[in-house]
């Protein structure tokens, strides 16, 4: 990440010296000149913006170095085939939820680092992206309401998005892959969830859970 930093630094350094040359050959008259630097600063700006999406991202994200305990969810009925879920979050208040179904599911976006960006030194990132229920028969599950909850506010760019839509301009980012684990709900049910480097796991914290995920297997 340090070096990621000292990238940004030096081409916005690079990018305002283009910038001001680009000026100061104009106003001698020296316009080729300035046409080289106002290359030059495009060039140098762009890669600019590319680092500093990057770095924007990097810290939007939470880092991912092991398998790491990401949430814990508690679980109430309040009605027949709903639930309302408390999440939470290590550092974060806890929120509430109204979930519909017999299951719960929860969905994770990762993003990992190919060559030439694993020179960076950079751990693989998370993004916990949505909290759903869901409906074990698929007859109910077509036909009944869904309830979906986001679990963080849509970000204006980041190297998810960039990665997606402009996939030739994001090489060395892996961010094609997502993860979600479900299972069932239960009144009084205590879950925690982990994600590896590859996938999200939900394990039983309380005998509420073990008993639902007994029965249900």
């Amino acid at each position: 990440m340090t070096l990621l930093l000292a990238i940004c630094g030096t081409f916005l350094a690079l990018s305002l010296y283009f910038l001001a040359r680009t000026f100061s050959c104009v106003r001698r008259g020296r316009y080729l000149r300035a046409g080289g630097s106002t290359l030059s600063c495009i060039a140098s700006a762009a890669i600019l913006s590319a680092a500093a999406v990057l770095a924007f991202s990097y810290y939007s994200y939470s880092r991912l170095t092991d398998e790491k305990l990401v949430a814990t969810l508690e679980f109430r009925s309040v009605a027949p085939h709903e639930f309302q879920a408390r999440l939470m979050l290590e550092g974060q208040r806890d929120q509430f939820f109204n979930l519909k179904g017999d299951e719960w599911q929860i969905d994770a976006r990762l993003v990992n680092w190919l060559p030439p960006l694993t020179i960076l030194g950079l751990d693989p990132i998370y993004r916990l992206e949505r909290l759903s229920g869901r409906y074990s028969e698929i007859d109910r599950e077509q036909s009944e309401a869904r309830t979906v909850h986001a679990l963080g506010s849509a970000l204006p760019i980041d190297v998810w998005t960039v990665a997606q839509r402009f996939p030739m301009l994001a090489r060395g980012i892996d961010a094609y892959y997502g993860t979600a684990t479900y299972v069932p709900m239960a009144d009084g049910a205590r879950y925690e969830v982990s994600l590896s480097r590859d996938a999200l796991i939900a394990r039983p914290g309380n005998e509420a859970a073990q008993k639902a995920v007994g029965d249900w297997r």
